[in-house]
């Protein structure tokens, strides 16, 4: 019997980054726990499906269009319930939200749940607003040094939600059509 995926997500993972934020993102990220590691979000939610074959060539396809590029997180930025690095440039990232959202309409950046797409990497996710000014506080003055950290985006990662846990479903490269 095949497993049923209850959600998964595309994102840009970013290794390099896991050095600044794996002990801010491991204690104030529930994500983290769940085994989602530090990127930078392309479309979520997306498939409540496991992914189909014709989909993944189709995603393969639409990513292949896309280069590689670099990026920096360079600064920090906050939504109210969450802390984030803010990539620079930002635009190769909605670039690739737009086209996936516009190849597969009925799943909208965040449910459709934002008219503005702002890509990031979550830091601290928390309601309690206090707690998260203290741990922005820390954060900023512990990584201050470590930024603007430098990173090229090379593929597309599909991640999905499992049994309790986040795993790597599939890769797609970015400019692999030549």
């Amino acid at each position: 019997m095949s497993e049923i995926i209850s959600e998964s997500a595309l994102v840009v993972l970013a290794p390099e980054a896991e050095s600044i934020v794996k002990a801010y993102r491991d204690e104030h990220d529930p994500a983290a726990a769940l085994g989602v590691p530090a990127h930078v979000t392309v479309l979520y939610p997306f498939q409540p499906l496991a992914l189909a074959p014709a989909a993944r060539a189709r995603l393969a396809a639409l990513f292949a269009e896309f280069a590689a590029f670099d990026y920096a997180l360079a600064s920090v930025g906050r939504f109210p319930k969450v802390l984030y690095l803010a990539p620079d440039p930002v635009e190769p990232f909605r670039l690739l939200t737009q086209r996936v959202a516009a190849a597969f309409p009925e799943y909208p950046p965040y449910g459709g749940r934002h008219a503005q797409i702002i890509p990031h990497l979550t830091v601290a996710n928390m309601d309690d607003t206090a707690r998260l000014e203290a741990v922005a506080a820390r954060f900023q003055a512990t990584c201050r040094a470590t930024l603007p950290l430098r990173l090229r985006a090379e593929a597309v990662t599909l991640l999905e939600y499992n049994q309790g846990a986040w795993q790597m479903a599939a890769t797609f490269p970015l400019g692999a059509g030549g």
